[in-house]
C-alpha cells in the first residue's frame, strides 16, 4: 500500500496540564500533570509544523488546557503567518480580557468553549473545579473585544458533551449562546466507550462512567437516570431554540448508522488526512482514543515526523481500517460508530 501525501491538517497537544478534573475527561483518572514539564515546546511545535510543508490546519488541544501553554501565543503566531488556520477548545476559566486580546492579535482563527450545562449546579458537577459565572464573564469579554476591533476571528462554538446527567439542559446552552454573543452550539457524544480495555485495569473508571452517561445504543443508565426519550425531546428542544434565536446547531446521531462501505474503503479516513501529535512526541492517529499508551505510531523525537506517517506501524493501521476488523482502539470511538 502506498502511503498517502503528508498530512493537510494536524493536532498538536500543546499541552497535557489542565486545572479542571471534569468526569469524562481521562485527566480526572490520572495524577496532576506539571505545567512546565507536560508542555510542548515553541521549538519542538514549530519543528513539527514545518515538517509538513502543505499544513493548512492545526488544532492546538489535546488532554490538557491550551491556555495553560507556556508558548501558546508564540504558537498560534508562528501558524498564522504561515497563513495555516489555528485553533482550539477551551475550558475557558482562564480566557481573561487580556488574554483574548492576545488571541485576536494573534490570529487565532476559531476558538471552541466547553459548556456542559445551562445551570451552574450541573456545570460545575461535570467540569469540577470551573464556575459558570466566571466562564459567562470570560466568554461575554472575549465577545466585547471582538466587538470592539471589529474583529471576525475566532469564529466561537459552544461545545456541549451530551450525557445522561445534562442533556436535558440543551435547550438552555442554546439560549445561553444567545444571550453571550456566541453563533453557534455544536453537540458532541462521549468520544469513546473504552470497550477494548481491561474492565478491571487502568481504564476502568473512564470506562465506567461512559457506560453509565453514555447517549448512544448499547449505554446501560444508572437507576433513576433520564432515559433516551429524555435525550429525544432535549434535542428537538434545542433545535427550537435555535430556530428561535439563529444560534447554528450541531447535533450527533443517536443511533448508529448501518454499515455500508465499500469493500476496501476505510471505516474511518483521520489516519490518511491528519495526525495527533502528543506534548511528548508521540504520534497517535487521533485526539478520540485517550490515553498514551494506545495506538502509538511513531515519535518524532527519534525520527522526522515524514518518516512516521509513511512507518510501518502507520501502514498497518490504515490497513486494517479498511477491513471489517479494524483496530481494537476504534471499535469503542465514537467517531468510527459514526455517534461523534
Amino acid at each position: 500500500m502506498t502511503p498517502p501525501p503528508l498530512p493537510r491538517t494536524l493536532q498538536v497537544e500543546v499541552t497535557a496540564a489542565c486545572n479542571l478534573r471534569c468526569r469524562m475527561c481521562l485527566v480526572r483518572y490520572r495524577p496532576p500533570l506539571d505545567r512546565a514539564m507536560a508542555s510542548l515546546s515553541f521549538e519542538a511545535f514549530r519543528d513539527v509544523v514545518d515538517a509538513v510543508p502543505d499544513v493548512e490546519q492545526v488544532t492546538l488541544q489535546g488532554l490538557g488546557e491550551p491556555l495553560l501553554a507556556p508558548d501558546l501565543f508564540r504558537m498560534i503566531e508562528h501558524a498564522s503567518a504561515r497563513g495555516i488556520r489555528v485553533g482550539f477548545n477551551t475550558n475557558a476559566t482562564l480566557l481573561t480580557r487580556a488574554t483574548a486580546e492576545r488571541l485576536v492579535s494573534a490570529g487565532l482563527d476559531w476558538l471552541c468553549v466547553s459548556l456542559d450545562g445551562a445551570t451552574a449546579a450541573t456545570y460545575e458537577s461535570i467540569r469540577d473545579g470551573a464556575k459558570l459565572a466566571k466562564v459567562e464573564a470570560n466568554v461575554r469579554g472575549l465577545v466585547a473585544v471582538m466587538r470592539a476591533r471589529g474583529a471576525v476571528r475566532p469564529r466561537l462554538s459552544l461545545v456541549f458533551v451530551a450525557m445522561r446527567r445534562n442533556v436535558a439542559e440543551l435547550p438552555g446552552v442554546v439560549r445561553l449562546a444567545d444571550a453571550w454573543g456566541v453563533p453557534t452550539v455544536r453537540v458532541q457524544n462521549l468520544s469513546h466507550s473504552f470497550s477494548d480495555t481491561d474492565p478491571a485495569g487502568a481504564y476502568r473508571e473512564i470506562r465506567d462512567y461512559a457506560a453509565r452517561e453514555a447517549l448512544w445504543p448499547g449505554a446501560e443508565p444508572r437507576a433513576g437516570s433520564p432515559t433516551d426519550a429524555t435525550a429525544t425531546r432535549a434535542f428537538a428542544a434545542a433545535r427550537a431554540a435555535a430556530a428561535e434565536t439563529g444560534v447554528t446547531l450541531r447535533l450527533p446521531s443517536l443511533e448508529e448508522a448501518p454499515a455500508a462501505r465499500m469493500p476496501g474503503a476505510p471505516g474511518c479516513d483521520w489516519p490518511w488526512g491528519s495526525a495527533y501529535v502528543r506534548h511528548d512526541g508521540r504520534v497517535q492517529p487521533c485526539c478520540m482514543l485517550m490515553g498514551g499508551d494506545r495506538a502509538i505510531l511513531g515519535d518524532v523525537r527519534a525520527e522526522s515526523f515524514a518518516a512516521v506517517w509513511r512507518g510501518p506501524a502507520y501502514e498497518a493501521f490504515r490497513a486494517a481500517l479498511t477491513t471489517g476488523a479494524p483496530p481494537t482502539v476504534c471499535r469503542g470511538c465514537s467517531m468510527y460508530r459514526g455517534i461523534f
